[in-house]
Formats: structure tokens, C-alpha cells, sequence
């Protein structure tokens, strides 16, 4: 097992004994990628990483899944159930479950395997493991903030490129525009997009939600584009609000600038021991004295990891103080229904006396 991985089982552990929880159990999932390297789709058999908070980890799974664990993590301890046999039956010969044992699972798992385990301790105490393992996700180690900085620079790049198209986007569906998005993503390096690009022109743009489909993109009027990709489990996300072919009207160019400059101070507020709802205030004072605030309609930012959305999230009720290593977007928005819509946004590290954008590309609206 690389050290990594190693050092983050013994802090959970850790944290499993401080917090009083005994075992952990985690389905193949971000959890258990995070503490063992091993990443697969979730599937309908009983595949566990079970982390006890005194004695070593180990991989409960179906026989034939061995070799593949062994291949690609550095964990050895396994206990493996073949097909003949119940594997409620050999999980339960394994733990030591006491009737105020704390357990731990997996926010993704299966109500089935849930169930099965209840039905083994019915007297245990449940909960997430999110209750120990967010605190150790929500900072990320250099490594972590350098593959979010990689998957950053190819939507950094393919945004430049779709400004350079200028013309060749008038006259375009948001189908198609999203879909050369994508590709241009592929043809750099991405190994899957982040979420679903987001191509929204004119009124459509006033849906923050809103993805892509058959309106033409006309000159002159507001594209939002929202993207990002991952790159070695680790995901991007940017927004840049466009105009291809023609000026804007002069209520858009306000309205871009309010929101630049309140994206440009929430960032400047961003250092440790800022408090999140702190910046979320900042950006949000900004549209308010404008006189936009009802049109500024979700949080000012989230989490990135190894999930798109994840803690710590910058909203007006967060008094979390921010931490060197937490990597989250800043994106305030003004959506004027049955207009346009206009976000921007980019993904921010906490360093040591401020904060570094792992986004670097222009925040007008110019092509």
C-alpha cells in the first residue's frame, strides 16, 4: 500500500477512536478510493473495505475479485466468500460486533447490504462515515490540488478555444455547442466531464440548472458556459458567461460587471480563518447594493474532490472557518427570468495567507 493511502487509514482509524465508532464499512465508491486507491462501479454483491478503529483493514469480497484487489491496492488482508456460500453468514464470523458497538457506512450503499447488516447487529449504533471521513477529505494534499489544477487546465484551454470560434458559434444549436465542449475536452486528456455542460443562450441562461437543447444561439445574446472534466479521479469546474458575433445590450454589460466584481471580492476574501458564509456574504453584498439580490439564487460556491459537490460548501449559513487545502469554486450569479442569466466562476485553493485560482482565463464576456 503507498504511503498515501496508509497515512489516511491511520488517521481514520483515529478519528474512529476519538469519535467512539468501532467499524467502518465502505462500498466501492469515492470513500473507499480515498483510503485504499481502488475504484469500481457498484455492483449487487457483498464488496466491503471494512475498517476496524483497532486492527488492520481488510476486503470483504466475493473470491473471483482477488486478484483485481491485489493488482490495484496495496491492502493484503482479505477475506473472501465464494459463491456456494452466504456471505451474511462469513461476514458475521469475522467482526466482533458488541450490542453498543458504533458502525459506520458508506453513504452510497446499497439499502440491501444496509439492511443485511442491521439484521447481523440490530442492537449497534449507526451513522455515516462522512462523520469521519469529511473532515480528512475537506483538505487536500498537493498532490490532490495538482490533478485539480491538470483537469482546470484543459477547460481553461477549451474555453479560449470556443472564444476563438467567435462567428462559427452564431447560427449553432446548444446541442452542438456543448458537444464540441465536450470533444475538445476528450482530444486534451479528460477521462470523463465533471457533469452535464452546461450551453444555455438568452432566456434560457436564467435557469441556473438549465443544460442544452435546440434554441439557436443568436449574435449578440448571453451563452453560459458551464463545464468541467476529471483527470485521475480528480474533477475541474468553470463558468464563463459569453457573447459571440454582435455587442450585447447595455443591461447585460452591467450586469456582467456586477458580477465580475462580486466573484472578484469573494475571491479576494478567501484565507484561512475566513469563515465560508463570510464569503458568500461578500459576493452576495456586492449584487445586493445593486440591486439584483433576489436574482442572485444559489449558494456562492461548493466543494471539489474526488466529488464535484462536496464540503465544504460557501453559503449564507456556513460558519465553517476555511483551512490551507480546501479547494472549493466561487460562482455568484444574476438570473433575470425571461432575459439572460450570468455566472462566473472558478475553482479556488485556501493557501497559507490567501488563496490561489486554479482558473486563470479571462472573466469578460468578450470573445
Amino acid at each position: 500500500m503507498s504511503d498515501v493511502f496508509r497515512q489516511r487509514i491511520l488517521r481514520c482509524q483515529e478519528e474512529m477512536r476519538e469519535k467512539g465508532f468501532d467499524y467502518m464499512f465502505l462500498t466501492p465508491d469515492s470513500e473507499m478510493y480515498y483510503l485504499s486507491g481502488f475504484e469500481k462501479e457498484l455492483h449487487d454483491r457483498h464488496f466491503f473495505m471494512v475498517i476496524s478503529a483497532d486492527s488492520e483493514p481488510f476486503f470483504f469480497v466475493p473470491s473471483v475479485y482477488r486478484q483485481e484487489l491485489e493488482e490495484n491496492t496495496g491492502i493484503q488482508n482479505f477475506k473472501e466468500w465464494e459463491r456456494d456460500q452466504d456471505p451474511v453468514e462469513e461476514l458475521e464470523k469475522l467482526l466482533r460486533v458488541k450490542e453498543d458497538s458504533s458502525i459506520l457506512f458508506s453513504e452510497e450503499m446499497s439499502a440491501k447490504f444496509v439492511l443485511d447488516i442491521f439484521e447481523l447487529f440490530p442492537e449497534a449504533d449507526y451513522s455515516l462515515a462522512s462523520h469521519v471521513l469529511q473532515g480528512l477529505r475537506i483538505t487536500k494534499d498537493e498532490d490532490e490540488i495538482e490533478k485539480i489544477r491538470s483537469s482546470s487546465k484543459i477547460v481553461d484551454e477549451v474555453v479560449e478555444e470556443i472564444r476563438g470560434m467567435e462567428e462559427e458559434i452564431v447560427g449553432k444549436k446548444e446541442d452542438e455547442l456543448a458537444e464540441i465542449i465536450e470533444e475538445k475536452m476528450f482530444e486534451k486528456g479528460a477521462e470523463k466531464t465533471s457533469f452535464n455542460t452546461i450551453a444555455s443562450s438568452g432566456q434560457n441562461g436564467a435557469k441556473p440548472h438549465y443544460e442544452h437543447g435546440g434554441k439557436t444561439i443568436e449574435a449578440g445574446e448571453p451563452v453560459v458556459l458551464d463545464f468541467g472534466c476529471y483527470i485521475d479521479h480528480y474533477p475541474s469546474d468553470q463558468t464563463r458567461t459569453l457573447v459571440f458575433g454582435n455587442e450585447p445590450s447595455g443591461k447585460f454589460k452591467e450586469v456582467h460587471e456586477i458580477v465580475r466584481k462580486a466573484q472578484q471580492t469573494a475571491v479576494e476574501k478567501v484565507e484561512p480563518g475566513v469563515t465560508a458564509k463570510e464569503v458568500d456574504r461578500a459576493a452576495r453584498k456586492i449584487i445586493e447594493e445593486a440591486g439584483y439580490g433576489e436574482e442572485f439564487i444559489h449558494r456562492t460556491g461548493h466543494g471539489v474532490g474526488l466529488e464535484i459537490h462536496e464540503p465544504p460548501f460557501i453559503n449564507q449559513e456556513n460558519s465553517q472557518e476555511l483551512e490551507e487545502g480546501m479547494v472549493f469554486s466561487v460562482e455568484p450569479g444574476i438570473y433575470i427570468e425571461g432575459e439572460f442569466g450570468v455566472r462566473i466562476e472558478d475553482l479556488v485553493v485556501v493557501t497559507g495567507d490567501g488563496s490561489e485560482r486554479l482558473n486563470r482565463t479571462d472573466r469578460t464576456w468578450r470573445c
